[in-house]
């Protein structure tokens, strides 16, 4: 893989993974702050979102999207479409959305052709920034490529963290999956996309295996050593739920993550969440 130099329109969870893979092959990376000066003392230059002009990218050839929409459409297509449009240099874009985008199927499974039909609000405004984004590829040619993150685990942001703080709850609902990726295999899915652009594409980004909440939990607590909690129902754990929180219970969905394997040769690190968990347990819970 070529260097280059990545933009991150947004420096959080999974952009700062991707980045730091990245910056140990030897790139040069740079990224939006809204915080400019924040303790984040990682190898790279950080902009004031507000302020950033055409030499900012003077010399950029790729960007990561990672900042989330809201109901006035995406923030830096809002203020900068006409800076990215306008750049000769971008070999690849890379948009980070959410396998949300599917909505409710009952269970039953989707890939990249399947009807986007999402049931939440936060899910109606990743669409239609994915809509956006692809557009700048229909009419503009840009390298767009979209990639539909299932929920999202790893150090530092896990079950067995959780179970340890003692706010891990086993809820039952039958019938009723998630599907999960590591972060870690975000970042190689994204690494996979450079090498092998296909602008216009989306692809989605989850685990080989989709499991209730409530099992994720159990194995949590196992290789712990700790007694799981007492499982309750849904309808008993909706009470002291936020209304963000019971958003994620709305659909229930099978994500088929085919096309990142046989379209970008991706080898997964951590298949399941058991992978992925006896891992960050091997390697300190922190």
């Amino acid at each position: 893989m070529n260097l280059g130099h990545l933009f991150c329109f947004g420096y959080g969870y999974s952009a700062r993974c991707f980045a730091q893979g990245l910056i140990n092959k030897g790139w040069t990376v740079s990224a939006s702050s809204r915080s400019v000066g924040k303790d984040i003392t990682d190898d790279i230059t950080f902009i004031d979102f507000n302020i950033i002009n055409e030499a900012v990218f003077e010399n950029v050839t790729h960007i990561l999207v990672s900042i989330p929409p809201d109901a006035k459409g995406d923030p830096v297509l809002l203020k900068y479409a006409h800076i990215i449009t306008e750049n000769q240099h971008l070999r690849w874009i890379g948009y980070l959305s959410t396998t949300g985008v599917y909505g409710n199927t009952d269970g039953a499974l989707v890939d990249e052709c399947s009807v986007l039909n999402p049931t939440t609000e936060r899910s109606k405004h990743r669409l239609a920034a994915e809509q956006s984004w692809l557009g700048l590829y229909s009419i503009h040619g840009l390298p767009i490529h979209v990639f539909r993150l299932a929920g999202i685990y790893g150090p530092g942001r896990n079950t067995l963290k959780q179970v340890l703080a003692g706010r891990a709850q086993r809820i039952e609902q039958p019938g009723h999956k998630f599907s999960r990726i590591h972060v870690e295999d975000i970042a190689r899915v994204l690494t996979a996309s450079i090498a092998k652009p296909d602008p216009g594409e989306a692809y989605n980004v989850c685990d080989d295996e989709p499991a209730s909440q409530s099992d994720v939990v159990a194995f949590a607590c196992k290789i712990l050593d700790i007694d799981p909690p007492s499982p309750i129902t849904f309808r008993e754990a909706k009470i002291l739920m936020s209304p963000m929180a019971q958003s994620f219970w709305k659909d229930n969905r099978l994500v088929d993550n085919s096309k990142i394997k046989e379209g970008l040769g991706v080898s997964l690190l951590y298949p399941t969440y058991r992978n992925g968990l006896r891992a960050i347990f091997q390697n300190g819970v922190g």
